[in-house]
């Protein structure tokens, strides 16, 4: 068969094209507001990148033009400005983990300078003979949950010896609340 001229040929291709998006015209119309907001949303991330990138380079020069001063306060310490021995002078003196009885901190201890610190005199004791309870328990091993989990087998005394060998040798926040509470609710039955 010899070939119908190229304008005919144009005319058939172009009617074809147009009878099949007709058909598809429905589908079309329901996909067409998603293709919007999809084209939408891709040239606003488009925009967004492209000022990212103009202000990421605009900190780059100014950077190069005004260079960034050191921004640590005199009075920041960090660990790795400490001396070899890893204490500070700027810092105060050193407490070696003992309650400090002057100034902000007066509120939390039990008296004065020349007072003896009683916690001092009951981790002596509590390291010289802790109370039964703790090695019945094994308390130095034990977890938070653990002991929570033991604490409605305990009398009161058992409560309050654990609470004070806590207090005199560890001094675990959340422990103490947890035997304090206990103490509050078993007393209060």
């Amino acid at each position: 068969m010899a070939s119908a001229p190229y304008g005919v040929r144009l005319l058939v291709g172009a009617a074809v094209t147009a009878i099949e998006e007709t058909r598809k015209l429905p589908q079309t119309i329901l996909m067409y507001p998603m293709t919007v907001a999809s084209q939408i949303a891709h040239l606003v991330m488009k925009v967004q990148q492209d000022v990212a990138d103009l202000v990421i380079k605009g900190d780059e020069m100014l950077e190069q033009l005004f260079p960034p001063k050191d921004e640590q306060p005199e009075w920041a310490t960090f660990d790795e400005d400490l001396d070899s021995d890893g204490a500070d002078e700027s810092v105060g003196p050193s407490t070696d983990g003992e309650r400090l009885t002057e100034g902000r901190f007066a509120l939390f201890t039990g008296g004065g300078p020349d007072e003896p610190e009683p916690a001092a005199k009951e981790a002596h004791l509590a390291k010289a003979d802790p109370p039964d309870i703790v090695g019945e328990l094994d308390y130095e091993s034990l977890t938070l949950a653990q002991l929570r989990a033991r604490l409605s087998s305990l009398r009161v005394a058992d409560l309050e010896a654990l609470l004070a060998y806590e207090g005199a040798t560890k001094s675990r926040a959340p422990f103490q609340t947890l035997l304090a509470n206990r103490i509050t609710r078993a007393t209060a039955k």
